[in-house]
């Protein structure tokens, strides 16, 4: 959950960036950054997901006689 709360946290970050008045260059560097740790959060979760792979068997045969 500690991660979840990172989010909105940098969620919020994101929101309120543009009015709090850096200079173009700072504000850039700024959501740079804080894309590229949304990111590497984001890979951090995903890599701890389990990793189910569900074998489906949709095909049959068709049979003639079944009619």
């Amino acid at each position: 959950m500690q991660k979840a709360k990172l989010f909105l946290v940098f969620g919020f970050w994101i929101a309120v960036l543009p009015y709090l008045g850096f200079p173009i260059l700072l504000k850039n560097i700024l959501f740079s950054l804080t894309g590229l740790t949304l990111v590497y959060f984001g890979l951090l979760i995903r890599s701890k997901m389990p990793k189910n792979k569900k074998n489906f068997d949709n095909f049959s045969e068709n049979n003639s006689n079944n009619f």
